[in-house]
């Protein structure tokens, strides 16, 4: 409750001015003919309307100290020197000089407020050796130290209030700092996941559609010369369709919420690489394997990325080499990296990529991910050869991070 009506007044700062102004303004009023009825002893009589008149001076400015507190300081600090030069003694409107010191200390810089605060000192000194006589003056030398007190204490309360704005203001950027900073991380990941994803599905459907086109080409010559040969086409058709359409069942249903996703195929591999081979030979396209060195035992994002290199090398070569060309795949495993070479003596790609930021840019940010790269180009005498060189122990050093 209390919170809530803080937070309330906090919003509503006039009203909180309006509701210190107007009592002590009631009670200053109240007190009129205390300052202009004679037969007071100790005390000077000054006419009604000059008490009307330091009165408001002394309570009007205070409407404004929020907005600009050192002028409004200046005010009241001027219209208690004239009522001090006046001899006319103090009273409770006088009260809101601290107020507006209090002001000061709290919006101002550090030097504004001792200034603020050593004229207050200065004036408290002043008011106790004009008015330390008599059984009716405001005070003696003993009031001086419960005033530099009260002063002193009114200063580091605005002192207080400024140091814990300042923190608070702070805590507020650094919190939205922070949450900008969340909201372009998450970003960031779901950019860099939706790159994942359409590459996978780059790579899957530019191989499969591919591998189907041909063998759809090829079972429409051959349905009337050859029927079994073209059934067997059909067959690769209709396994490559079934595989294309598993994998992509695969990448996409990491993105389902429920919990109930069901298990899905493995990611593939260095292993399923003879299996491309062969899906890309009964295509039409002659292909030859090769491994060399002692294989070793990858880690499962590499063994992806080495599949998904020689993949897009042979569905380019298959789309751009030409129909006579012939391919050879080559796997050197290294003590430090992996190298992948393909070979064609085709005509060479037209393009190098799809247009759509795939394609052969797709391998070199898959080789990157890994400290890895990715070389391309005409091989002397005709032909395209892609080279990849994959380190095995950067590799393997991403994957423990990731794990």
């Amino acid at each position: 409750m209390f919170a809530r009506l803080f937070a309330w007044l906090r919003r509503h700062p006039r009203l909180v001015d309006l509701l210190w102004a107007l009592p002590l303004t009631g009670m200053s009023l109240a007190l009129t003919s205390s300052y202009t009825s004679p037969g007071i002893p100790g005390r000077r009589v000054i006419p009604w309307y000059a008490y009307l008149v330091f009165v408001t001076a002394m309570c009007v400015p205070m409407i404004w100290r929020r907005r600009w507190p050192r002028a409004t300081f200046a005010i009241l600090a001027a219209v208690a020197l004239v009522q001090w030069a006046l001899d006319v003694q103090i009273g409770p409107a006088d009260f809101n000089l601290f107020v507006a010191l209090y002001t000061v200390a709290a919006a101002c810089a550090f030097r504004w407020s001792l200034a603020a605060a050593l004229v207050v000192e200065l004036g408290a000194v002043m008011a106790t050796w004009r008015w330390q006589k008599g059984p009716n003056s405001f005070g003696s030398w003993s009031t001086l130290l419960p005033q530099a007190v009260f002063t002193g204490a009114m200063w580091m309360w605005g002192l207080y209030m400024s140091t814990r704005r300042k923190y608070t203001a702070e805590l507020e950027e650094r919190a939205k700092r922070l949450e900008r900073e969340r909201d372009a991380h998450a970003q960031v990941a779901a950019a860099a996941e939706r790159a994942r994803i359409a590459r996978e599905m780059h790579d899957v459907i530019a191989h499969s559609v591919s591998v189907m086109v041909v063998q759809a080409d090829g079972a429409s010559y051959m349905v009337d010369i050859d029927p079994a040969r073209a059934r067997r086409a059909m067959e690769t058709i209709g396994a490559t369709g079934r595989q294309a359409l598993t994998e992509m069942r695969r990448m996409l249903g990491v993105l389902r919420e429920r919990e109930d996703a069901g298990p899905y195929a493995p990611q593939p591999g260095v292993e399923q690489l003879a299996e491309l081979v062969d899906q890309i030979r009964s295509a039409g396209l002659p292909v030859g394997l090769t491994i060399e060195g002692v294989p070793s035992e990858l880690p499962t994002a590499l063994q992806l990325t080495v599949y998904r290199i020689v993949q897009e090398a042979l569905t380019n070569t298959r789309k751009h080499a030409g129909p006579a060309a012939t391919a050879e795949v080559n796997l050197h495993y290294g003590d430090e990296a992996v190298e992948i070479r393909i070979r064609d003596d085709g005509r060479g790609a037209a393009t190098l990529t799809d247009g759509q930021g795939h394609g052969l840019v797709g391998m070199n940010e898959r080789a990157a991910l890994y400290g890895g790269s990715v070389r391309t180009g005409p091989r002397p005498g005709g032909g395209w050869e892609v080279f990849a060189h994959l380190p095995v122990t950067e590799s393997r050093r991403a994957e423990t991070s990731a794990a």
